[in-house]
């Protein structure tokens, strides 16, 4: 079985992106053959500054290395360094009809929060698509907000092999669970179009400061306090055990502990739970070129397939 997913370098990585991409992929390591890469061609719709976009790419390397990305178990690469994805995705542009990406709403929502409506931004599930069907990949883990793009990427793939034969494995969803709902600091989904985020490797003070600024209601101090829809709670339950969970929802009902006291204590929980990768990628950092060989490795490997993949897509549509 062999595992697709990606993450964009469009800034500096969050806890959302943590539970919702990143500690997935790391357990489904041992599940098949995984293919993890930071997706820059799909960042240029919205980063637009070339030394941006390079330190945001070293940034989720080590990021991901840091939280626990295998190179021995998993191919890890750079988007671009694999350039037969574009040559791909314009194979797969001839058989996608306009239809399908109209009814796309990704493109609609970031137009609506003022992104310029560009070609890319419009043609990004083709591309997405070729990422996914170039590696013949079987399983895409996605979240419910991303499960439409998959199924663009299956009707492509299925127009493709009704023309041409059957070129393409047909990849199925893995819908990833609840833990793939983290809310932010609003109680908004996290995301920093939201401007709600908790960075994974922020520095403690403004870290702190972040937790403690977190949205709730006006109840006093010894009121009781319901747990259910807590922002606080909530995030507290990514990581802390079940037991600690319940303690804290049952001083929730109970009454006599201020919000703020729930806040450091989900702060210290979130602090020591990252513990292990801040040590790690402070270990990174001083490694630039093992990061970088990880990444020319993993391109290495990734082009293999790759190529494969579109030499069969070339031949079936008469060009070689």
């Amino acid at each position: 079985m062999r595992i697709l997913s990606g993450i964009q370098p469009s800034g500096r990585l969050h806890v959302g992106n943590y539970f919702g991409m990143m500690e997935p992929a790391v357990r489904l390591q041992d599940e098949g053959e995984a293919f993890y890469f930071i997706a820059d061609y799909h960042s240029l719709t919205t980063v637009h500054d070339p030394e941006e976009l390079r330190r945001n790419v070293r940034d989720v390397a080590i990021d991901f290395l840091a939280c626990g990305l295998d190179p021995a178990r998993a191919t890890f690469f750079r988007q671009s360094d694999v350039p037969e994805v574009t040559e791909l995705s314009w194979l797969l542009s001839t058989v996608t009809p306009m239809g399908f990406l109209n009814r796309c709403h990704s493109y609609k929502d970031k137009t609506d929060r003022g992104l310029e409506a560009t070609h890319g931004l419009f043609a990004y599930p083709v591309l997405m698509a070729a990422d996914i069907l170039i590696y013949d990949s079987n399983v895409v883990p996605v979240g419910e907000d991303q499960k439409q793009h998959l199924e663009v990427t299956r009707d492509i793939a299925t127009k493709f092999n009704n023309r041409y034969g059957e070129v393409f494995t047909i990849p199925e969803p893995r819908i990833r669970d609840d833990k793939a709902k983290v809310p932010g600091l609003d109680g908004q989904k996290m995301s920093k179009s939201y401007g709600n985020i908790i960075e994974i490797f922020g520095d403690e003070k403004p870290t702190r400061k972040k937790i403690m600024s977190i949205v709730t209601d006006s109840t006093p101090v010894e009121a009781p306090k319901d747990p259910g829809g807590s922002i606080i709670i909530d995030l507290y339950r990514l990581v802390a055990g079940a037991g600690e969970v319940a303690a804290m929802e049952a001083e929730f009902r109970a009454g006599g502990v201020g919000y703020g006291d729930f806040k450091k204590r989900l702060f210290e929980a979130l602090w020591e739970h990252f513990r292990p990768m801040r040590e790690r990628r402070e270990e990174l950092l001083a490694a630039p070129d093992h990061v970088e060989g990880v990444l020319r490795d993993g391109a290495g490997r990734a082009r293999a397939a790759a190529r494969a993949t579109l030499d069969r897509a070339r031949t079936a549509c008469g060009i070689s």
